[in-house]
């Protein structure tokens, strides 16, 4: 999953940013003021996006409420130092999915952001069930009927986020883009790589197929007991 953190105060945005990635497993990127900010949420295609209410330039309602004038649907936590009735009605009729009063607990703010991942996924369960296969995304602990599979860091990414997109096509630039910040150094296979090392951890029997290929396009994460063809004909692996 790819974040986006909206803080004009950079010792505490760095931070945020190192809770995500630390305990969320995130990509994360971050702007300093609202007009980079507006600038980078129109430009990636982010899971989630942290917003501080005080910015210099825009301020986050400004921010906010163009985000979503332009028909962006990305869940937005809000930070403020208020928590006034009124300025919390603005937030939620401007679009905010929720908002965190400063200071706050660093449990409940990996919580929030967690559960704001997955509804914009489409998920209410942090536990994703396909086939054998059980992701628990709160706890990052995976599952090959009842047996436990250990993972690297970036495997799992790999698997959550094709947990979420389960039975879509996936292509490469598109988990790229939602694993990755704007400074990671691009390697033509990385991948690859780590689509080769979830197959071989996942694998319970000869006749399961959790992750297939189809050639060119991408990856798909779904169980079935035999390959399958795509609709040009081409067997998907």
């Amino acid at each position: 999953m790819r974040v986006l953190v909206v803080e004009d105060e950079e010792r505490l945005a760095q931070n945020v940013a190192t809770i995500l990635r630390d305990n969320a497993l995130c990509a994360v990127d971050v702007a300093l003021d609202g007009e980079e900010g507006l600038f980078q949420a129109c430009s990636a295609p982010y899971d989630l996006i942290v917003l501080d209410l005080m910015l210099p330039k825009l301020t986050g309602l400004q921010l906010l409420t163009r985000f979503r004038g332009e028909g962006r649907n990305v869940p937005v936590l809000v930070l403020t130092a208020r928590d006034e009735k009124e300025v919390v009605v603005k937030l939620l009729n401007a679009g905010a999915d929720d908002f965190l009063t400063k200071p706050f607990d660093l449990g409940e703010f990996v919580a929030r952001c967690k559960a704001l991942l997955r509804r914009g996924m489409g998920e209410h369960s942090p536990v994703i069930q396909i086939g054998p296969l059980e992701v628990n995304t709160a706890t990052r602990a995976v599952r090959i009927q009842g047996t436990p599979i250990m993972l690297t860091a970036m495997e799992y990414r790999v698997l959550e986020y094709l947990a979420h997109r389960r039975g879509a096509l996936v292509s490469k630039e598109e988990l790229l883009e939602h694993l990755y910040d704007f400074n990671w150094e691009r390697f033509g296979n990385v991948i690859e790589v780590y689509i080769s090392g979830l197959r071989r951890k996942l694998k319970s029997n000869a006749a399961e197929r959790l992750i297939q290929t189809v050639r060119g396009m991408g990856y798909r994460l779904r169980y079935e007991d035999s390959p399958l063809q795509n609709d040009d004909g081409i067997v998907e692996s």
